[in-house]
């Protein structure tokens, strides 16, 4: 293998062709005798999409470092600064030295101009960074990472791929470390920048529903979960050992205690969960509160603490201190009143709602428009009347 720490060696396109033929099997020689082709006639385009066919071939992995170090560092600059990118980050995957692998992609780097391309620029910091998590170093990881959102965050239309490379590595340094909102939010991106079906493989589908599910739940900023519960990911769960952690995200997201409850015994599958039991039961009676205040119409949102108490199953002296932590996380908007004991709600957070709750909002607003009517059909005489 070349190191990286060298310039690349002076092509000499015959002798690189020649030793090539005789090194390789004969399946890839007819992609080599193209790549002679086409360098000689300078149609840059061609070649690296020849290029992307040949590394794409399970025969060329064991040459696909050679190929990139002595053939494609001759005509770098003359191509696509992305597609140079995308390839040198697939063959790094080909070098199993922890060093060895940062030293190819750092170099790389130090030669991809940023201003002339910078998603390209973003695309390897993200691989670095992606790098470094493997090999240990959190620190090293999340400064790359900053570097790549400081440029990603001042493109527009930038390509999926490059969003997916830094969503992807972002959302595993915050797995890393155990910090599950910014997991979750961070795993939702990623996937809104790939084809789940074609870019991940059932396992990887499995595992990302997985830890969604359990960012979810842990996550203490995570009150509402629609748009997870309707992403095609959590199909994922479905006839697996874990299919019981779907049931329990639609438990939340209707606020259920009951099937809360129900599903408990569970818990210690997933160990995390039964360690943090108290905050899930505190988080799922946060979540009763707001779709029962969600349901009500704005005109029947001041709730007795006793009301509050039957829908979350608090002791009623539980209820103000709940209400507060609703207040504090910008869950709703209010006051307390607490000498008559009741909670006065002007506002419930927005939400991405599921298919449910929209049938429940549906019918909220048949009955809004009901009551119109009713007040139109009342008023149509007098107004008549005075108009006469």
């Amino acid at each position: 293998m070349t190191s990286t720490q060298t310039p690349a060696p002076k092509l000499v396109l015959d002798e690189f062709i020649g030793t090539a033929l005789s090194a390789t099997p004969a399946e890839l020689h007819p992609y080599f005798n193209d790549f002679r082709t086409l360098y000689t006639r300078k149609l840059w385009h061609q070649l690296t999409n020849k290029l992307f066919e040949f590394f794409d071939l399970p025969a060329a992995r064991p040459y696909r470092v050679d190929v990139f170090e002595q053939f494609v560092r001759d005509f770098e600059s003359k191509i696509n600064q992305l597609k140079l990118v995308e390839m040198g980050v697939k063959v790094s995957k080909d070098i199993d030295n922890p060093q060895t692998h940062l030293t190819f992609l750092t170099s790389l780097l130090s030669r991809v101009d940023t201003a002339a391309s910078p998603e390209a620029h973003v695309l390897l910091l993200a691989s670095i960074a992606h790098a470094k998590l493997l090999y240990g170093d959190l620190e090293g990881t999340k400064a790359d990472m900053d570097s790549a959102w400081a440029v990603l965050d001042k493109l527009d239309n930038v390509d999926s791929r490059v969003n997916a490379a830094y969503y992807g590595v972002a959302a595993d340094y915050y797995k890393a470390k155990a910090e599950y909102a910014p997991y979750y939010r961070h795993s939702l991106l990623y996937l809104a920048c790939v084809d789940p079906e074609k870019d991940l493989s059932a396992e990887e589908r499995l595992l990302r529903a997985h830890d969604l599910s359990i960012s979810a739940f842990l996550g203490d900023s995570i009150y509402n979960f629609g748009e997870l519960l309707m992403h095609p990911i959590l199909e994922s769960l479905n006839g697996t050992q874990h299919e019981w952690l779907s049931k329990l995200l639609f438990t939340f997201n209707e606020g259920n205690i009951g099937k809360f409850e129900a599903l408990a015994p569970l818990f210690p599958k997933e160990p995390i969960l039964q360690e943090n039991y108290a905050f899930l039961r505190q988080k799922i009676c946060l979540m009763a509160l707001i779709e029962s205040v969600f349901k009500r119409g704005a005109g029947e949102r001041s709730m007795s603490f006793r009301t509050v108490a039957e829908e979350t199953r608090l002791p009623v002296d539980e209820v103000e201190h709940l209400v507060m932590k609703a207040l504090s996380l910008k869950l709703i908007r209010g006051s307390l009143d607490q000498v008559d004991e009741k909670a006065h709600i002007t506002w419930v957070q927005p939400r991405v709602l599921s298919r449910e709750q929209i049938g429940g909002m549906a019918k909220r607003l048949e009955q809004w428009v009901e009551k119109l009517n009713g007040v139109e059909k009342r008023i149509a005489p007098e107004v008549l009347t005075t108009s006469a």
